[in-house]
């Protein structure tokens, strides 16, 4: 397998908004970020992947970018952000920033004079569609909820919007469009970022017969999915792109592709297929998911996680690569998640650590989850700020007659807003995020949780993920050694193997707060590994079964 920088690297993602705060307005910004890069470098990371900073209204907190060329005034200017990528590469840090483009803000340039004149030379720039029969050119639901299109009284015709009605889908099939958009890319490279995390890449085809998508009867709009993941030019648009801006630098690329399969992440990643590095794909973030998506919130079973994420680990083994993620800004926090936000936090915080520090891919982690931050159970809807969140609870409680507190708890396990408070810096008000009002609140338990104590505690969350960080440079298995399931019956422990040359690493991960007990595999018992990593002091473990404490992980490392 051939050796690279980004497949060896650890990443970390900053959410802007929420990171830290520097001038008092209660909203984090670029001179927080450049206050904290000693941090970051603490912890051992390669790569900062930084969530939008372009100018933006926010109606998405950022993916609703109204201007590339420009950063957000709440963020700060174009010189900090040039001073950031200067100061992070003086310190050894890579910048990846990400690249929004199957969408912009409805008060981009191109949008206003796309919307406005039938004539003008961006009309094209964005999809426009003639209303069939009185209503919406197709029955198709936007990723927020009601229709994925909009009428504009002005042209008199509707546009597609995937997601806000403030988030215009661009019109990939114009050549010029295009090369506006590699035009842009180059000018962020040439300032000397080192890639892109491309938001719902896989979405900017669309299929141009825009049929119909299955809708549920006695509701209105359908599932057009279909016809606008993975597209029919998708592949033909990222090879251009590929070949007239991402081959001509030495950068990091990731896909943001819902809906892929691995045989899908092979076309987008493998290694002769000239597109991207890495995709992040959703299947284990839709366990639980119901009728209404993951504000089912259903129960789901370690079984069905482990065949999940080990179909992905073999799949692309030989061609491709993966990202390797629990926690990011549109998901809920992996200990309140998976683990156990209460008596064992630590313990499972550090267990779903090395379960994903271990595996083969790139390893994202995102701001406070080496704390072991929480999800987060405001009172009132108006405490949440997610445009995501609140269109289902209209969609839902008004629409389909769920209770308020139905909804709530649905909000308080899965949305979008328990990645998104603050960072808890200290024990302080607002948690030394801000002097000022924070734009969202901070999570109340940030008198235990924050990174002042972490620091000072040798057996922190911290220190786990740092150790985990080192261990990834230290070892070439954990990087480039194959996978194999063990005991994928067992119904609390998630095991495997990773194999390489005469190495063999075995990583037990107990996602239970009940004891268990773990055989080794066969031609492995009674064999004596080096203890990498445990979350424990010391394992119960005599070389052929180990005894399973509560949320319980060993890490061993066998040479033949």
């Amino acid at each position: 397998m051939e050796k690279t920088w980004w497949k060896e690297a650890v990443v970390y993602q900053i959410y802007p908004r929420s990171f830290k705060d520097s001038n008092g307005d209660g909203i984090g910004d670029l001179k927080g970020i450049l206050s904290k890069l000693d941090y970051i470098k603490k912890l051992g990371v390669d790569v900062i992947w930084l969530s939008p900073v372009y100018a933006s209204p926010n109606d998405d907190n950022g993916y609703d970018i109204s201007d590339y060329y420009s950063i957000m005034e709440e963020f700060g200017t174009m010189a900090e952000m040039e001073e950031l990528i200067r100061r992070a590469h003086e310190i050894g840090l890579k910048i990846v920033m990400d690249l929004v483009v199957n969408h912009t803000s409805d008060e981009h340039q191109w949008f206003k004079e796309s919307s406005s004149n039938e004539n003008s030379d961006k009309r094209d720039y964005y999809i426009w569609k003639e209303a069939v029969d009185g209503r919406e050119p197709t029955n198709w639901e936007s990723i927020f909820k009601g229709s994925a299109w909009e009428w504009n009284e002005a042209t008199g015709d509707y546009y597609l919007h995937l997601f806000s009605k403030k988030q215009p889908d661009l019109n990939w099939e114009n050549p010029e469009l295009r090369q506006d958009i590699y035009r842009m890319m180059r000018w962020w490279l040439n300032k000397g970022i080192d890639g892109f995390r491309m938001d719902v890449i896989n979405m900017i085809s669309k299929d141009n017969a825009y049929p119909d998508g299955p809708c549920p009867e006695g509701q209105r709009y359908g599932d057009g999915s279909a016809f606008f993941m993975n597209g029919p030019k998708i592949h033909e648009y990222l090879q251009e792109m590929n070949r007239e801006v991402l081959s001509k630098y030495d950068i990091m690329t990731v896909g943001e592709t819902p809906g892929v399969t691995p045989e899908d992440a092979v076309l987008y990643t493998g290694g002769k297929r000239h597109e991207l590095n890495m995709v992040f794909q959703f299947e284990h973030m839709g366990l639980g998911d119901g009728p209404d998506g993951k504000w089912n919130n259903g129960p789901w079973e370690l079984k069905e996680l482990k065949r999940i994420l080990a179909k992905w680990q073999t799949g692309l083994h030989h061609d491709g690569w993966n990202s390797l993620y629990w926690d990011n800004h549109d998901q809920p926090r992996a200990v309140s998640r998976f683990g156990h936000d209460g008596k064992y936090r630590k313990e499972s915080a550090k267990m779903l650590a090395a379960c994903l520090h271990m595996m083969q891919g790139t390893p994202y982690i995102y701001q406070g989850e080496e704390l072991g931050m929480t999800n987060v159970a405001f009172d009132a809807l108006d405490q949440y700020k997610d445009i995501e969140t609140l269109n289902a609870y209209r969609d839902l409680v008004e629409g389909k007659g769920w209770t308020h507190e139905k909804m709530m708890s649905a909000i308080h396990a899965r949305g979008r807003d328990n990645a998104r408070t603050p960072i808890q810096w200290d024990d302080s008000p607002n948690a030394g995020f801000t002097n000022g009002t924070p734009w969202i609140e901070v999570n109340p338990n940030y008198q235990e949780i924050n990174v002042k104590q972490a620091l000072e505690d040798k057996n922190s969350v911290f220190y786990a993920y740092q150790k985990l960080i080192q261990l990834r440079k230290q070892h070439d298995i954990i990087v480039y050694g194959d996978f194999q399931l063990v005991a994928e019956d067992d119904e609390q422990v998630f095991a495997y193997k990773r194999c390489l040359g005469d190495e063999t690493l075995l990583a037990i991960c107990h996602f239970s707060d009940e004891q268990s007990e773990f055989v080794f595999p066969g031609e492995l018992e009674g064999r004596k590994g080096e203890l990498l990593f445990s979350n424990y002091e010391s394992a119960l473990c005599d070389g052929s079964a180990a005894v399973l404490r509560p949320f319980e992980c060993l890490v061993y490392l066998y040479r033949s």
